[in-house]
């Protein structure tokens, strides 16, 4: 029980630092807001007001979503890089701790942008949600396997030199699985069709998957 108590500690002050941390430097987030708020009006305007079929705009949210993530994420681990602070933080914190700690803010970070992006989207697209749940539910799961593919993917690419294209290149095919029964699901919220809870399950499993891959590859990193 101590120490899971420890290791709790030790997490919530990793997302507690990285938080404070954002808080000074706003930066990055408020490119991940432009760059989604921008896709979306831009893609808005491109239509002219035309009909666009659910499956479409089920496609171009999670792509919004995606590329805007792409944009925040991927300087996850840059501020310990940067400083050389990474073999301290180990020190101080178990990699485990690290690694769950930095995924709960990525997670936090999305779920954010997420809120934000959403209810423009909706409106400027004229999206009538027929389940408002299962939309919620969807964009939930899917949040979740991109932090933890972002999260592990941050960690592979900090001393790359070409990150910011080298990141959302091995993020897409780690996370297509999930974006892929996503998109369905997303549609069928949006137009009310008939639930197939299996994409559900296929969601959250690779959800699992992604987050015991990260927790087992991190400690190599």
């Amino acid at each position: 029980m101590k120490l899971f108590n420890s290791r709790f500690e030790q997490i919530a002050a990793i997302v507690r630092k990285d938080f404070l941390i954002g808080l000074r430097r706003r930066a990055t987030f408020a490119a991940m807001m432009m760059f989604a708020l921008t896709a979306v009006a831009s893609l808005s305007l491109s239509t002219g007001g035309i009909f666009v079929e659910e499956k479409f705009l089920a496609a171009l949210l999670w792509v919004v979503i995606f590329f805007a993530a792409s944009a925040g994420i991927s300087g996850t681990f840059d501020d310990e890089a940067q400083a050389g602070t990474l073999p301290t933080l180990k020190l101080y914190a178990d990699a485990q701790a690290i690694l769950f700690g930095k995924m709960i803010y990525v997670f936090l970070s999305l779920a954010a942008l997420t809120i934000f992006i959403l209810p423009i989207f909706l409106i400027l697209f004229d999206v009538a949600v027929e389940k408002i749940f299962l939309l919620l539910m969807t964009i939930l799961l899917g949040l979740i396997g991109i932090a933890a593919a972002g999260t592990l993917t941050a960690a592979l690419t900090t001393s790359a030199t070409v990150k910011g294209g080298l990141f959302p290149i091995l993020l897409f095919p780690i996370t297509l699985p999930i974006f892929l029964p996503a998109i369905r699901l997303t549609e069928i919220s949006f137009a009310g069709g008939v639930f197939d809870i299996s994409l559900i399950v296929v969601v959250a499993v690779f959800d699992l998957i992604l987050i015991t891959a990260a927790s087992i590859l991190f400690d190599y990193l």
